[in-house]
């Protein structure tokens, strides 16, 4: 997300993205609902669209290394690698959500630290604190799934995926209505 202050001289621009924002807060709060009240679903769908990215991933690899150096063993490798990891979780999506949880722990954290930072960006506006809530339960949501894994991933992965996405809506459609405050 970006700080919409940016665009106070643009009036056009503030419209789209105050558009825009609506837009995409209304989608991620209703896959949030979904992910809160499906967790299990969740958790399996997450694991598997990460498997077919880097199943798509390994074909844009095996691409550029066809293009660039057809003798480069390292390129090929990665795409093999990738190739079967990507194979793996995508047809074995149990396994994958034990490791997704970790990669996820460390997204939220990551995720967390950068809603906080956005948060005292963005303070003069009155709701920058919807943003410092946010990467503060983001950060706390880290470290939750850390605290249980590997069987806890089944369901967290899901359910804290919901919550972020839900809460990621909340702040986007609060960010639309400030920009629409400054139109």
């Amino acid at each position: 997300m970006v700080s919409f202050s940016i665009f106070a001289q643009d009036k056009e621009l503030l419209e789209k993205f105050s558009k825009h924002s609506k837009t995409i807060g209304i989608i991620l709060l209703l896959l949030g609902l979904g992910g809160i009240f499906y967790p299990l679903v969740m958790s399996l769908t997450t694991v598997i669209i990460y498997g077919w990215l880097l199943l798509f991933s390994a074909m844009m690899l095996a691409t550029h290394t066809w293009l660039t150096n057809k003798s480069d063993w390292l390129g090929w490798l990665k795409v093999v690698l990738l190739v079967i990891a990507g194979s793996f979780i995508a047809l074995n999506p149990l396994p994958g959500v034990a490791a997704l949880g970790v990669i996820f722990a460390i997204y939220f954290f990551m995720d967390g630290f950068a809603s906080v930072a956005l948060a005292f960006n963005i303070k003069p506006d009155s709701r920058w604190w919807i943003v410092l809530l946010n990467g503060i339960l983001s950060i706390a949501l880290g470290g939750y799934l850390l605290v249980g894994w590997p069987l806890s991933s089944l369901y967290l992965v899901g359910l804290f995926v919901g919550v972020s996405l839900f809460f990621d809506g909340v702040v986007l459609l609060s960010m639309s209505k400030s920009a629409k405050e400054r139109l």
